[in-house]
């Protein structure tokens, strides 16, 4: 794990500056975002990360994907300008192309993997849980090396090896401190199965804190 590598995007990227997407495209992104701010699931902290924002959502869209733009987790919500959209990427040159007022996050290659790993992925959640993260043995999510880091080929390729081999709702990311993924069909489905997932880990927190005191 290298902290200073945090939020810094690792991959060669052409974005062309575009207009804001139209609104309905980023509705229930937007809803989903002010949910998880709540939870500090996604946002901006001085004392984490070294101050950078931190997690990103995605929807696929006929012609790639849609996903938060670098750096816009701080943001209380958000509007259709914290958008851009990813039009093609190539892992293995570690490429990625995109449009719109703003560059994608810098996790959006590893949003790219799980939409190439699974046809059925609609949407991606990934946030920062040290909870999830931390009882993700204990929960049984699948995670990625801890030696592979954030936003690189290596990552993306380990993502959709993991994935091809169970495609779990919910995995870690072994190498990001705190990161977790989360997917569905569509926003709502990757919302509340990562909803799910952090309360099965504070479920995991609680008893083991109940252990201590016995």
């Amino acid at each position: 794990m290298n902290p200073l590598s945090e939020g810094v995007i690792k991959f060669h990227l052409t974005h062309e500056e575009g207009p804001a997407l139209p609104e309905e495209i980023s509705a229930e992104l937007r809803a989903w975002f002010v949910i998880l701010r709540k939870l500090a699931l996604l946002g901006q902290d001085p004392d984490r990360y070294l101050g950078y924002a931190y997690g990103n959502l995605s929807v696929r869209t006929k012609d790639g994907f849609v996903i938060t733009c670098t750096q816009t987790s701080g943001k209380s919500t958000l509007t259709q300008e914290d958008f851009a959209r990813v039009t093609a990427f190539h892992i293995q040159d570690n490429r990625l192309i995109s449009e719109g007022p703003c560059p994608p996050s810098s996790e959006a290659m590893t949003h790219g993997a799980v939409y190439q790993a699974l046809p059925q992925a609609g949407a991606v959640f990934h946030v920062h849980s040290p909870q999830i993260w931390q009882n993700a043995k204990a929960l049984g999510l699948p995670e990625t090396d801890a030696a592979i880091e954030y936003g690189t080929p290596e990552m993306a390729e380990a993502v959709i090896n993991l994935l091809r081999n169970n495609p779990a709702g919910v995995f870690s990311m072994g190498g990001h401190e705190d990161g977790i993924v989360a997917w569905g069909k569509n926003a709502a489905e990757a919302g509340c199965r990562l909803l799910k997932g952090l309360a099965r880990a504070l479920e995991k927190g609680s008893a083991s804190n109940l252990g201590d005191t016995a």
